[in-house]
């Protein structure tokens, strides 16, 4: 194997000359912690003022644990211990090598290890290092009732060290990263919460508004069963006819690229829901009321539904669909959702019961005027999650040259 210059090959793959090879446990303290008294809300033990973080607290942290899912009491921290704020702590079960430091004191389930680096070790480097191997360490863990990975696997796993001037210097390029990013992820929350504002206000009741039952000016579609329709049909060819479902929708919006395909036979069996551009969706069962809005459809250009959804169309000009779609994302629709559903561990909702639905209708030059604006800030939003998206991809990308040494900054 030919080496660039400067470069050498070891245990862990090839990195630059000055760098060295170490034992997770070399480089920092590691303890387990403690404390898995069953159930979880054990007055003896729970609910007192002391944080108490669990595995999702730190998976779904970016970085940077802000919340606690759970409280401990003082019998309760007699039985654990608290780490304090500062710690880095790296998930060993469930949701394996997840990592984040907390801001505050904390005990820990015996499913987290509180990591302490040693003096030569600069923790944000240390943490990053983690988060991108954390693909290696799932494949370590063993499948018992969940993914696990013990400290005999943990203790002696082998990193690539960085002098601690190159350490801080990554730390320092990553972290700029990890802000821009959550600078864009505040700026997320807030343009999502100025929606639900503008969708609160512009969906009032105003004296010129009216209200009808929705059955009374829309017409309501659904497949009658499958029509002896199997899975075993589905395809994947693209001349074909989609086939919707609503594990397709996302957002408000199809994700063509994985939706499945039908004959052009099943296709024409149901004519009254060949789909149509401005068509509105809703599913009603399983996971009821997410809706979706029919932009347009790409090639072939024909679309139909599977049973789990129902087809909107206004009879007449009864509404502007692009409102209905937004008017249906609303409170009020779904607590109306909430009370008319049936079941016991699969909710549905009726088509009969939907239609009942007294829907507000302002005049149409009004419904025009709300979806434009709702569309505009949803259109807004996209562009921020795409934004979001790439500076996720930018941060991977430094990562994989930074922590392997490909690029140097010292």
């Amino acid at each position: 194997m030919d080496l660039r210059p400067g470069y050498k090959l070891t245990e862990v793959g090839i990195i630059p000359v000055e760098w060295s090879v170490a034992p997770f446990q070399a480089l920092a303290h590691l303890e387990r912690g403690k404390f898995t008294v069953r159930p979880r809300n054990d007055p003896k033990y729970y609910g007192g003022s002391i944080p108490f973080i669990q595995t999702g607290d730190v998976t779904k942290s970016n970085g940077r644990i802000k919340t606690f899912s759970q409280t401990l009491n003082q019998a309760g921290l007699k039985v654990s211990k608290l780490f304090p704020r500062g710690t880095l702590f790296f998930t060993i079960a469930a949701n394996i090598g997840d990592v984040g430091f907390v801001n505050f004191d904390t005990a820990c389930p015996d499913s987290l290890v509180a990591i302490t680096p040693v003096k030569r070790v600069h923790a944000g480097w240390l943490a990053h290092e983690l988060r991108m191997r954390k693909p290696l360490f799932e494949n370590l863990a063993s499948q018992n009732a969940q993914l696990n990975i013990n400290f005999e696997k943990l203790r002696p796993y082998l990193l690539p060290v960085p002098s601690q001037p190159e350490q801080e210097a990554i730390a320092e390029a990553l972290s700029d990263a990890d802000a821009s990013i959550e600078s864009l992820e505040q700026l997320l929350v807030k343009k999502r919460w100025i929606k639900q504002g503008a969708m609160q206000e512009l969906l009032r009741p105003k004296p010129a508004d009216d209200v009808r039952p929705l059955g009374h000016v829309s017409s309501l579609k659904g497949r009658i069963g499958w029509q002896g329709l199997k899975q075993s049909e589905f395809t994947t060819d693209n001349d074909e006819p989609f086939l919707i479902t609503g594990m397709n929708f996302k957002d408000g919006a199809i994700r063509w690229n994985e939706v499945y395909h039908i004959s052009e036979a099943r296709y024409e069996m149901a004519p009254e829901i060949q789909l149509r551009p401005h068509d509105v969706l809703m599913t009603k069962d399983g996971t009821i009321g997410k809706v979706l809005y029919i932009d347009a459809i790409p090639y072939p250009g024909k679309a139909s539904l599977n049973s789990h959804l129902l087809l909107f169309r206004p009879i007449g000009s009864s509404y502007n669909p692009k409102y209905l779609y937004y008017h249906l994302g609303s409170r009020p629709f779904k607590d109306f959702v909430e009370q008319s559903k049936s079941g016991t561990t699969f909710f549905g909702l009726s088509q009969a019961a939907v239609a009942t639905y007294p829907v507000l209708l302002p005049p149409l030059a009004e419904q025009a005027r709300i979806a434009a604006v709702l569309s505009d800030m949803d259109i807004a939003i996209a562009a921020c999650e795409a934004q979001l998206a790439k500076a996720g991809r930018i941060k991977q990308g430094m990562m994989q040259e930074l922590l392997t040494g490909r690029i140097r900054l010292v």
